[in-house]
């Protein structure tokens, strides 16, 4: 009895069996994807430019600083610092008799050497033309056999003696002028903002931001007498290297950033000094947009300058570039394989590079990925254009 109980259950065991194998089928295993997962986007076209960032400092736009390249005892004070001036004011005087003596000396001294110059020029070029008319008389008499060679000779030798003396007459004349021209200028530029009785005149309309003119007390040539802020209009000055500064140009526009007032702007250049400073670098100045607030004198100033624009450029993500020595490559996707590709790169700009050979618009570029391909692998494109 206990026998046909087991053989019960084991064959009821066997039933269930056979009955799950027929009526159940196993789940397909799901098959497992292949290829590296890579980013990839559409090259296009664009118009990129080269950056070039530097820093600047926030100016008034009509600020005006007074110096004076020499020092002087201040006879009065018309104006302290604070005071609301008008263009033309005298805000101090200053005695400067001998200096303006010895300028009214080099002026005249200038003078007299320019004359000099054009006189002297007049006379020798007659002189010379003379000599060169003679040789060419005496040409046209030897060729009628009126004149010999020997006289041509003679003749050729004085045009060459005349043109030499000539020469260093007038580079005498003219080193002398040019001795009395930066003796001027120098005096100039002290006396730039005083007129003939003394005063030091205010060359715009302002606030005395600045004054250090003190009466009975010298100035000093190494501090301003006076400073003028006008303050309607706020500019940012630059200073940039040699190989930037040609490519700047008046009117063109660069990205500004003030940290200090949390204040981004587009500036317009408003002029590029064509002469270095003594640390051989040219000083730009651009004009801040009048709807630009919290901004003040002295604050640093981030300015970035676009150059070189290249127009309707092949321009990818520089992060998709891949470089190996001097070559530079990059991975396309075509048929669901990674295809290496040599680039040969132009303009770089924020962020992006331009393509100058290469590659075509419309060709899928990897730019997630790719340090872990080679040429050939598969590919699975994720979360980007197919």
């Amino acid at each position: 009895m206990r026998n046909k109980r087991i053989e019960a259950i084991v064959l009821s065991g066997a039933l269930a069996l056979g009955l799950t194998a027929c009526g159940q089928e196993a789940a397909p295993e799901e098959p497992e994807e292949t290829g590296v997962a890579v980013q990839v986007e559409t090259v296009g076209q664009s118009d990129i430019s080269a950056q070039e960032r530097v820093s600047g400092t926030v100016g008034a736009d009509d600020e005006a600083v007074i110096f004076l390249s020499t020092s002087a005892e201040c006879t009065a004070v018309y104006a302290q610092a604070g005071d609301q001036v008008q263009a033309g004011d005298p805000i101090c005087t200053l005695d400067l008799a001998s200096t303006l003596a010895t300028y009214n000396a080099a002026q005249i001294s200038y003078d007299a050497a320019v004359q000099s110059y054009e006189d002297q020029a007049a006379v020798l070029e007659s002189q010379v033309a003379l000599y060169e008319k003679n040789v060419q008389d005496l040409k046209a008499l030897y060729e009628i056999g009126a004149a010999s060679q020997t006289e041509i000779d003679q003749a050729e030798l004085q045009l060459s003696s005349a043109i030499a003396t000539r020469n260093a007459t007038l580079s005498q004349l003219e080193a002398g002028m040019q001795t009395a021209q930066s003796s001027l200028d120098q005096l100039s530029t002290a006396l730039e903002h005083v007129d003939g009785a003394g005063n030091v005149i205010a060359p715009i309309s302002g606030t005395l931001a600045t004054m250090n003119a003190v009466e009975g007390s010298f100035t000093s040539a190494s501090m301003p007498v006076a400073v003028i802020d006008g303050a309607d209009q706020m500019n940012v000055t630059v200073s940039v290297s040699e190989a930037l500064a040609p490519k700047l140009s008046i009117g063109e526009s660069a990205d500004v950033s003030v940290r200090a007032a949390d204040a981004s702007f587009t500036a317009t250049i408003r002029s590029v000094e064509r002469s270095a400073n003594a640390q051989k670098l040219y000083t730009v100045t651009l004009t801040v947009p009048s709807g630009v607030g919290g901004l003040l004198s002295g604050m640093f100033a981030d300015v970035t300058f676009h150059t070189d624009t290249s127009q309707g450029a092949i321009v990818i993500p520089s992060e998709a570039i891949l470089s190996s020595g001097e070559t530079q490559y990059v991975f396309v996707v075509e048929d669901g394989a990674a295809r290496y590709t040599e680039v040969t790169t132009g303009l770089t700009g924020n962020g992006v590079t331009e393509v100058t050979d290469g590659l075509s618009a419309g060709q899928q570029l990897v730019t997630v990925g790719q340090a872990y391909l080679e040429d050939g692998a598969a590919v699975r494109v994720v979360d980007g254009e197919a």
